[in-house]
């Protein structure tokens, strides 16, 4: 029983650290934010993982985690570069977020009804969180990404989360 839960734990963890990504942001904590979502990307590899290994894998804990990650990967990073790069461009930003947004909760969806194995049909929306997160963090410390980069970047990802592109997992 306690095996079981614990796959479901990590995602929830990953929920978390979205949720808690959000704050960040919003207390104006970018670096922080950019942190946790990376934390999330760590827990969400490890929940599917267990669940295979403890043969527990389940609908339930597949919707679950999609539904984790549609906060620590699409809302938490989408919130994340505008606050922190996009906000200074208007509706134009709020465009882009709100499209990347979309994009991901597309994405997980799709995911969700194919049984597909050995590769993913979009790049994962895990994968546009976390480079999101990384090159929100080389922007803070190294101003290595212009906040204009982020008028290309963002839109892209979201592209590439619905596009049919085959990607092997690993």
């Amino acid at each position: 029983m306690i095996l079981r839960a614990i796959p479901s734990v990590c995602t929830l963890l990953n929920l978390a650290m979205g949720m808690l990504s959000i704050i960040a942001t919003i207390n104006e904590n970018y670096l922080l934010a950019a942190v946790l979502i990376l934390i999330s990307v760590f827990s969400d590899g490890i929940d599917g993982r267990l669940a295979r290994r403890f043969a527990v894998a389940s609908d339930f804990g597949k919707q679950l985690d999609s539904l984790a990650d549609l906060v620590s990967f699409g809302v938490a990073p989408a919130l994340l570069v505008y606050a922190d790069s996009l906000s200074g461009y208007g509706y134009i930003g709020l465009f882009i977020i709100v499209v990347y947004t979309m994009a991901g909760a597309w994405r997980l969806a799709r995911f969700n009804i194919l049984d597909i194995t050995g590769y993913f049909i979009g790049v994962p929306i895990t994968f546009a969180g976390g480079f999101t997160a990384v090159l929100v963090l080389l922007s803070l410390k190294l101003a290595a990404f212009p906040p204009v980069a982020f008028l290309v970047i963002t839109p892209l990802l979201a592209y590439l989360m619905v596009s049919r592109i085959k990607v092997p997992k690993y």
